[in-house]
């Protein structure tokens, strides 16, 4: 579970609500299901017509990554790393064909398995850079459909609020239901801005985030393949990797001679 999305929803809603009940108001005024149909509806729809399905599928797919925090892999990918190169430097890139069976990483697998094959480091790093650049595109899109629905939100809010008002004029002649009415009308705009401010925007922020920290973990991962690749010396990458993570090093493989 992320503390941070949960706490900040939490706080969030907690600060509103407490605002309008310190004001004098009920937490019942603004729950109504036909204004969060009208918002929840609308933008869904108008998200699904700027977007394929699969797009919108994989966006939905991706939001568990906001709620969920995973345990960091990068220290035990850096430790095998430096296990790959260590072997490497020792029995030969080829010793290394034993280890891509226990390998899971799609992307690490891929370009072991190049440069075990014999491609060289220029043709390795042009190969896996269009793949990451191509991933990247990929991923992209998944903050954006966020951040459309957060674009198109307010929108619909507003929409339903004149739907609202609409039925207000329709009854006129009792005042007391004309004022009601009005409220009950801009409770849809509070559920497009709430929405947008709240959970859309946000959520395409911190996809954003994990999508940047997969990309250094490949990046990462690319630049020790091509290390192995050209007999770098395994402290020498130790030290080139926790760049990437902006970690201290940790000890190392011994130095081997050359």
């Amino acid at each position: 579970m992320d503390k941070s999305t949960f706490g900040g929803i939490v706080i969030a809603l907690a600060g509103i609500g407490c605002g309008l009940v310190l004001d004098g108001g009920r937490l019942s005024q603004v729950i109504q299901p036909t204004a969060a149909l009208i918002v929840l509806g609308g933008t869904i729809g108008a998200v699904m017509v700027q977007y394929p399905l699969p797009i919108v599928l994989q966006a939905l797919a991706q939001l568990k990554e906001v709620f969920l925090s995973k345990e960091p892999e990068s220290d035990a990918l850096v430790q095998n790393l430096l296990r790959y190169a260590l072997k490497a430097r020792k029995e030969g890139l080829l010793s290394l064909d034993a280890e891509l069976a226990k390998i899971h990483d799609p992307f690490l697998k891929e370009s072991l398995m190049l440069a075990i094959d014999g491609v060289n480091a220029t043709d390795l790093r042009r190969m896996m850079e269009l793949q990451l650049d191509y991933r990247g595109e990929k991923d992209e899109r998944v903050p954006k459909v966020f951040e459309s629905a957060a674009g198109f939100a307010p929108t619909i809010g507003i929409i339903g609020a004149v739907l609202g008002l609409i039925q207000v004029m329709q009854h006129l002649q009792d005042i007391n239901e004309v004022g009601k009415g009005i409220a009950v009308a801009f409770v849809a705009t509070i559920y497009g801005v709430g929405s947008a401010n709240l959970f859309f925007l946000p959520w395409a922020g911190k996809l954003k985030i994990r999508i940047r920290e997969k990309q250094v973990i490949q990046e990462m991962t690319l630049e020790a393949v091509l290390s192995i690749v050209e007999g770098v010396n395994p402290r020498a990458l130790e030290m080139q990797l926790h760049r990437y993570l902006n970690t201290a090093p940790k000890p190392g493989p011994k130095r081997v001679a050359s």
